[in-house]
């Protein structure tokens, strides 16, 4: 992105630089949307370079205010199920899929262009949801230390897990994982 339309107060648009310096920037296109994009730049996109991806019917930029009415959003948003679906939430949706691939902090703010870390750290927590997953696999993990290990109350250790800094212990009569269980429950 090199460039942006600003609407001043006066109705007039003007084109400059991006927002901030991190707007400026190029954006990776998945390649599963490259063919619509390629059908949408022959269909609606003059041949010119200076030409605007996404034009007004005499080929300038869109206005905020007609943008609805232009391209019909709340039609086509009505006829997928997503009615008050808005067009912004589509960045959202993708800064949350970038976050949820396991992008750095870094990379995030540079894909999203902002200067900030406050938004990237937003989508980076809304993305934990796969603590879901690694608690599941930390599960796995002990039911398969249990599993080799003694009985509870013949003074063997319940759990052995190796960590990088040597053998990890926890013995049944000081952790018991039903109350453990029980209180994760309560708490959620």
């Amino acid at each position: 992105m090199r460039a942006a339309y600003a609407e001043r107060s006066t109705g007039e648009l003007v084109l400059g630089p991006p927002k901030s310096r991190a707007a400026r920037r190029i954006v990776g296109i998945p390649s599963s949307i490259v063919p619509a994009l390629r059908e949408h730049l022959s269909l609606f996109v003059r041949p010119e370079a200076e030409a605007l991806i996404f034009p007004g019917v005499k080929g300038g930029p869109l206005r905020r205010s007609n943008f609805n009415k232009m391209a019909a959003w709340p039609h086509a948003v009505h006829a997928i199920g997503a009615a008050g679906l808005h067009f912004h939430d589509l960045r959202h949706t993708g800064n949350h899929f970038a976050a949820a691939s396991g992008a750095s902090l870094k990379d995030l703010m540079a894909r999203m262009g902002h200067d900030s870390e406050r938004a990237a750290i937003i989508y980076q927590h809304e993305a934990r949801g796969a603590d879901l997953a690694i608690t599941s696999a930390i599960d796995a993990h002990i039911g398969t230390a249990k599993a080799g290990q003694g009985q509870p109350g013949d003074g063997t250790p319940q759990v052995q897990l190796k960590s990088g800094n040597g053998p990890l212990m926890a013995h049944g009569d000081q952790q018991d994982v039903n109350k453990l269980e029980s209180h994760v429950r309560r708490a959620r």
